[in-house]
């Protein structure tokens, strides 16, 4: 495979810190150039790289993106809406793999978990990353639903500081500092609707007219105004039915990074938890960490900076026939978001090669 010149939109914020690191460190195809673009506020900074040397951040243009092979868009709805077709549009536009929610429910635009979609990909030069809690928690059901087949979800995901950004992990920081400090009793709440320090809040995003969040709704489905027709993540990325039943409560947790999910899993087969477990373990991108002699499970504290998915607490629901219940945890940074971004990259290059093979046979 020639050397891709890629390039990132979006490349000081959080998510493209993590792209770029994820390019340095288990990046499978060969890279020529990498090309940082920003705002005129950061065009002109410089990012050290260990990989790629010293970059100077560019300004943002069409022209200047639709130059490289692959485009990552580390931005918001709006900006992806306004820019990421006209990127790749024609047989001279890039690859690009948006992050923002823009074309996550758009017709014809794959919304891709490379462990289970990457075939979605052929033929397309714009993908869509998931909602970061989409993809943690579809890492662990995936396996399980090629077994026993899935027939309804209930989740409640346990979401850390860093979803809201930079200034939520600075609110979460300062607000804590200064009750321990005995500055004030309760801390002071800007970015979230109460104070986070020493609490946890039912509540991600806008709510809505059916008594959900608009984060809860992402996982769950999204009504077109146009034609009401509905849109989930979960089915459009596991080819599930239309009228396929998921439901989701989001909490806001005082962790700095890391999501966290309990799921309940409903099945239309018979479960066998020896079989469920060999699944998990086999699955790429799972670590099982279910050992609760030893106390052993996932959290937060030990899924943080790791690219795997942690799974476990794994056990058949008493509620339920044919159910599952287990905890997940994964950094919504690398695997929800980053980590998935790149490897959609390196699965569409596998795919590409291999094409290119076939046909010269």
């Amino acid at each position: 495979m020639a050397p891709l010149n890629v390039g990132i939109v979006g490349a000081t914020g959080a998510v493209g810190k993590e792209i770029i690191g994820c390019l340095e460190k288990c990046c499978s195809f060969p890279i020529d150039s990498l090309r940082l673009f920003g705002s005129k506020r950061s065009a002109g900074r410089k990012i050290d790289t260990s990989k790629f040397g010293n970059i100077t951040i560019e300004l943002f243009s069409e022209n200047s993106a639709r130059e490289c092979d692959v485009v990552f868009l580390a931005v918001d709805g709006d900006f992806s809406l306004a820019h990421a077709e006209n990127i790749c549009k024609g047989d001279d536009g890039a690859i690009v793999i948006d992050n923002s929610s823009a074309f996550r429910y758009k017709e014809g635009i794959p919304l891709v978990v490379p462990e289970i979609n990457a075939e979605t990909t052929k033929g397309k030069k714009l993908i869509a990353n998931p909602n970061c809690t989409t993809a943690i928690g579809l890492m662990a059901v995936w396996p399980l639903h090629q077994l026993f087949g899935l027939s309804k979800m209930v989740m409640s995901t346990y979401q850390a500081a860093s979803g809201a950004g930079q200034p939520g992990m600075d609110e979460l920081m300062e607000g804590t500092r200064s009750v321990l400090n005995g500055e004030r009793d309760v801390a002071e709440n800007k970015v979230f609707a109460h104070p986070l320090p020493f609490n946890v809040i039912p509540h991600i995003d806008k709510f809505q007219d059916n008594g959900y969040t608009k984060e809860e709704m992402k996982c769950i489905l999204i009504v077109s105004n146009n034609n009401r027709q509905m849109y989930r993540e979960t089915r459009k990325i596991c080819g599930l039915a239309d009228d396929f039943p998921v439901s989701c409560t989001a909490v806001r947790i005082p962790t700095a990074r890391a999501h966290s999910e309990s799921i309940v899993a409903l099945f239309d087969k018979p479960v066998d938890i020896a079989a469920a477990r060999k699944a998990l373990e086999e699955a790429p991108g799972v670590k099982l960490v279910d050992d609760i002699e030893n106390l052993k499970y996932p959290m937060p504290l030990t899924a943080t900076g790791q690219y795997d998915v942690e799974v476990g607490r794994l056990r058949r629901n008493i509620a339920f026939d044919n159910a599952l219940e287990f905890f997940v945890c994964g950094d919504q940074l690398l695997r929800g978001a980053a980590l998935n971004a790149v490897l959609v990259a390196e699965a569409m290059m596998r795919r590409t090669t291999s094409d290119k093979r076939q046909s010269s046979i």
